[in-house]
């Protein structure tokens, strides 16, 4: 099949109220396919046609199956990049993308978390993580995938790390909407009406490990991929079996209420319970407008729990091993945004947990906030220099400068381009071919 050229306008519109809920974070198809339909059918036309699910299984594709968080890289080359250009986006066998700066030499940075640690949209030189490691002399390693959650990069993190003897210094970078992400079973079914995955190739979304609130006892709990063969990945061509699988996921009803996509024949006794759980009122269907409000409130609030939980975890994992985490965000509409017309931000309540718990944090939206004030331009026209869709080149390269100073404080021992002493002989050992 020929290679499909990416719709490269405007990622960053939102789909909801508010504009909490953002597009996918992979560019999107531009209108929805169907109209506003009962919560059933919706599950049901989400079924994936198996020819596009035969794609995503048996060639090269912008992803490839995982049993534990549904896909991880493949080998592609999308047409998405700047100026009109293709991008090469490929994997090493341990499923981290392709490095070459100062690859032969031990890694002790790991980096996981969604397409902005992944740095979609750009070619496998153009990530924040080579440019950071051209500069430190020293190589940083990529476990970052499009579409991922907190959660499913947190489960990424446990299995490599366990297994990484070398790594002693872990990045877990969050961004828009992956809040949500970590709660739902299948994201695919949150966006399916939206996304153009151009006949598998860039299928993902696929069901996964996720987090989700037990009401019956008010605990969340951590659950296995419902998927865990390719084979079985023909399931979700069956209308029933999406049906059966999503039709009390409380984080896709919640979602799909809050961006007013379907009607309300939903869970809502779950709903109910789960609004008394988390201590907040319950979702009002009175009006369209008041299902929307609380229906966000809900979302968000579910979201920003399992967040707490996921952090918590993430670092007592992290002191297990005898390493360090650093905890990264950026947010560039729905946070970075609301920040330039001086609004609250809205997940203000997971930074006040950061903060209140003593995390290393670093926090791209402040960044961005105190540069743009340097210029004399429309938020449009400095979105531009350095976004299309995703960070540019030169967008990763303006994030790799920007996080230095914290990981060269944060390194011990520094980095051989930060090593200050006295003997000012040049020890190339390891630099030089052998």
């Amino acid at each position: 099949m020929d290679r499909r050229k990416f719709i490269k306008s405007n990622v960053f519109n939102a789909v909801a109220a508010g504009g909490i809920s953002l597009i996918p974070d992979i560019l999107m198809a531009s209108t929805l396919r169907d109209e506003k339909k009962s919560y059933a059918e919706y599950l049901r036309k989400s079924a994936v046609p198996k020819e596009e699910l035969d794609i995503f299984l048996n060639e090269d594709s912008w992803a490839q199956f995982d049993p534990e968080v549904g896909y991880i890289l493949g080998n592609y080359m999308p047409h998405d990049g700047m100026d009109n250009s293709y991008t090469l986006s490929t994997v090493k066998k341990d499923g981290k993308r392709t490095n070459s700066i100062y690859a032969d030499k031990p890694c002790r940075i790991n980096t996981y978390g969604n397409s902005f640690t992944h740095c979609h949209q750009v070619s496998d030189a153009e990530t924040w993580q080579e440019y950071l490691a051209g500069h430190l002399g020293e190589p940083i390693q990529n476990f970052g995938m499009g579409g991922f959650g907190i959660y499913q990069a947190y489960r990424r993190l446990l299995r490599r790390e366990i297994e990484d003897k070398d790594s002693k210094y872990v990045i877990l970078y969050m961004w828009g909407d992956d809040y949500l992400r970590s709660v739902f079973r299948c994201r695919y079914a949150s966006y399916y009406t939206l996304w153009n995955d151009y006949g598998g190739y860039m299928f993902h979304g696929n069901f996964w490990s996720n987090i989700e609130m037990d009401t019956s006892t008010g605990n969340l709990v951590e659950k296995e991929n419902r998927i865990t063969t390719k084979k079985d990945m023909y399931k979700m061509s069956d209308p029933e079996f999406m049906y059966e699988n999503l039709k009390d996921d409380l984080m896709l009803q919640l979602y799909l209420l809050s961006s007013n996509m379907v009607n309300c024949d939903l869970d809502v006794e779950g709903l109910k319970k789960l609004s008394q759980v988390l201590a907040l009122p319950e979702v009002d269907f009175s009006t369209v407008e008041r299902m929307m409000i609380t229906a966000s409130a809900l979302k968000n609030k579910y979201s920003f729990e399992a967040t707490k939980y996921i952090l918590s975890k993430a670092r007592a994992f992290c002191n297990e091993q005898g390493k360090k985490l650093m905890l990264v965000h950026f947010d560039p509409t729905n946070v970075f945004k609301e920040m330039v017309k001086g609004e609250k931000r809205y997940d203000q309540e997971i930074v006040d947990f950061i903060s209140s718990n003593g995390y290393a944090y670093f926090d791209m939206n402040e960044v961005h906030l105190e540069d743009f004030k340097k210029f004399n331009l429309t938020l449009d026209e400095y979105m531009d220099r350095y976004f299309i869709g995703h960070y540019t080149p030169s967008g990763n390269h303006f994030f790799a400068y920007s996080i230095k100073d914290k990981i060269v404080d944060w390194l011990d021992p520094k980095p051989i381009t930060y090593q200050q002493n006295d003997d000012k002989l040049i020890r190339f050992k390891g630099y030089l071919p052998k």
